[in-house]
């Protein structure tokens, strides 16, 4: 009730405005901020799910071409499987087992992302490929990478992708570091030590002194 039959109650009753402004304005404040800190709070959260989503994406579907499955094979077993007749038969096996390696050490990681950040279907399809892997059999990874494209464009508020026109997709081919890179290295270094200790041996012949004789 508003009262303004004398000076007294006319202050009174703008003081009570002012402090019921106040205090409205304080918990419309409070309210706002904690609003906002959620708000923030949950897009730090989807922005960290999408970069490990997007990031997952990109290991898993980054090729077009070439093996679009992936070798489950440790590389003991590839070990064990290696042809070892030929020098230079073994280096080309030896490189290729490596990026096979690489491959399924990276898809193994991506798959371990989406288990843990990804949605309820490509938790079951990630999980499934693990399953797969486990067990030896070659793991395709094309229809997680289909979940993750839509879910990702959803996410972004993207038109869908059309499914119709883009080809299967399968692991990011990596560069291995090359065995044989590395044994050819050793060669070339075990071949300079020899031609450092013949050229020793031949500069010596040359001054008439043998190297194994012993000084007078």
């Amino acid at each position: 009730m508003l009262d303004f039959s004398s000076w007294s109650t006319v202050f009174t009753t703008l003081f009570s405005l002012v402090v019921v402004s106040l205090v409205l304005v304080g918990i419309r404040l409070v309210f706002m901020q904690t609003f906002q800190r959620r708000r923030e709070r949950e897009n730090r959260q989807i922005n960290e799910r999408l970069k490990v989503l997007i990031a997952a994406y990109k290991t898993l579907g980054g090729s077009f071409t070439g093996v679009l499955t992936v070798d489950p094979a440790h590389r003991r077993d590839q070990r064990r499987d290696a042809v070892t007749e030929e020098d230079v038969e073994m280096d080309a096996q030896a490189s290729a087992s490596e990026r096979r390696r690489r491959i399924r050490d990276a898809v193994e990681a991506a798959l371990s992302d989406v288990v843990l950040l990804g949605t309820e279907e490509q938790v079951r399809l990630a999980a499934q490929a693990a399953n797969d892997m486990v067990a030896g059999r070659y793991v395709e990874v094309a229809p997680l990478v289909i979940s993750l494209r839509d879910f990702i464009r959803q996410a972004l508020d993207l038109t869908p992708a059309p499914a119709d026109l883009i080809p299967n997709q399968g692991p990011l081919r990596v560069n291995a570091g090359g065995a044989g890179a590395r044994r050819a290295g050793g060669a070339e270094a075990r071949g300079g030590r020899g031609g450092a200790g013949g050229g020793g041996g031949g500069s010596a012949a040359a001054a008439g002194v043998s190297p194994l004789s012993d000084a007078p």
